[in-house]
């Protein structure tokens, strides 16, 4: 019987969709559609959702909201000198987007690109058992397409805004990022909301990362309680590139990040960061693969969480080193502060290896603030509120000093200290 009444939740949710009209491979979209035909929403008797539950995602009934931005607010631009796209709902506003693009560079939406241009979507997104990756292909709006050039060093950072608004929204978004031999790149991702209640976006960003290629992503979560958000980054590396992507969250009632990292080459290095700040009955879900499939790599991962009132948080995080993937360094690292006898967090760092000649770590701390720290800063004149605060903005600012975007740290600083009146 509960599997017949969640199969129903599956079908009712997709009766309020409207099929992509994306010029997607067929073959894709086919098996997109099997697996939703033959899936339920995850529960928490699926292992990779053990601790986060969904039910409240498969209740919203969509509606198709009218556009309603007339203007971009100074708070939902993270680097006013970037290269800016911005979409509402998942399609892009040609008015708030850079019309002028350099040399070497082609980015559009995905509904301007062609068949051919969009060979590679779905090349290494996993569909089968995965409702929300399937969900999204066989029900994107619309998305980014950004190609770049061999041997183009990019000086200005692409920025791609992404709004939600209105009552029960359900946005899907696609996005397919290629980085050419030899190339650098930055980009900002921004997720925001406007006016939005019980709405739900759901994002799947293709990367991929070429020979000798560097790109640097930064990713600020920031949609207002009351909305939901799941998000899926599929990165390939070929040998000698260099990825990093820093996740900073700071609002909505549901986020989950799914970050999938394949290193197809050797010589490559890749740092993945994040930070999650929560609170009331927020829950953040960060879930990480680093598959090491070429030797002579390195990977470097610390995600920090500071966790208040009733909130709860998961960090899941795997580091695979396949046979003959030798010279591999590999370090992760997960630490969370709790600042309430409520607040919870379940962590659970795992390293797979299969090759012998490799320096891997891993490791979690979960703990609430030093008292005795806190009182050595009241004996010197702080109050106990501002000591607290002082002690979390250094925890986290381990993490956010690796943000090489002065405008996107500065950006992250604002915001924290308009949502809990913290200083850096």
């Amino acid at each position: 019987m509960n599997d017949t009444i969640q199969v129903n939740k599956l079908n009712a949710f997709i009766d309020q969709l409207t099929k992509t009209d994306l010029p997607f491979s067929k073959d894709i979209i086919a098996i997109s559609d099997a697996t939703i035909a033959s899936n339920d929403f995850p529960t928490t008797r699926t292992e990779a959702w053990k601790y986060t539950r969904v039910g409240k995602i498969s209740s919203i009934h969509g509606n198709d909201s009218e556009l309603i931005i007339d203007k971009i607010s100074d708070s939902h631009i993270i680097d006013a000198n970037a290269l800016t796209f911005v979409f509402e709902n998942g399609e892009l506003i040609q008015q708030f987007s850079n019309k002028e693009i350099p040399k070497g560079l082609d980015i559009k939406s995905i509904s301007q690109a062609s068949e051919t241009e969009l060979a590679l979507i779905g090349k290494n997104v996993k569909l089968e058992k995965e409702v929300f990756n399937s969900l999204n292909t066989s029900y994107a709006t619309d998305g980014i397409f950004v190609k770049i050039d061999d041997k183009i060093q990019l000086e200005q950072t692409i920025q791609i805004i992404h709004i939600v608004t209105g009552e029960n929204t359900i946005s899907n978004m696609r996005n397919l990022i290629q980085i050419g031999r030899f190339s650098e790149a930055k980009i900002i991702f921004g997720y925001f909301s406007s006016e939005a209640t019980s709405s739900f976006t759901n994002v799947v960003t293709e990367i991929f990362v070429s020979e000798n290629a560097k790109l640097t992503a930064d990713k600020i979560q920031y949609e207002s309680a009351g909305n939901f958000h799941v998000s899926t980054e599929q990165v390939a590396q070929e040998k000698n590139s260099n990825f990093s992507i820093n996740t900073i969250t700071l609002n909505g009632t549901l986020v989950r990040n799914n970050l999938n990292i394949e290193i197809d080459g050797s010589n490559c290095e890749t740092h993945l960061n994040g930070v999650y700040l929560l609170k009331e009955n927020q829950h953040v879900d960060n879930h990480t693969i680093v598959d090491h499939k070429a030797p002579h790599c390195e990977s470097h991962e610390l995600y920090k969480g500071v966790i208040d009132d009733k909130a709860t948080a998961v960090f899941n995080g795997k580091v695979f080193v396949r046979k003959d993937s030798q010279k591999i360094n590999a370090f992760q690292s997960n630490a969370n502060v709790l600042l309430s006898d409520d607040a919870s967090v379940n962590s659970k760092p795992e390293l797979e290896i299969y090759a012998d000649d490799v320096k891997c770590s891993h490791g979690s701390t979960t703990g609430q603030l030093n008292e005795e720290a806190v009182f050595y800063l009241r004996a010197r004149g702080i109050s106990k509120k501002s000591a607290r605060h002082l002690m979390v903005s250094a925890f986290i600012e381990d993490v956010i000093s690796k943000i090489k975007n002065e405008e996107v740290t500065n950006f992250t600083h604002s915001i924290i200290k308009e949502q809990f009146g913290w200083e850096f």
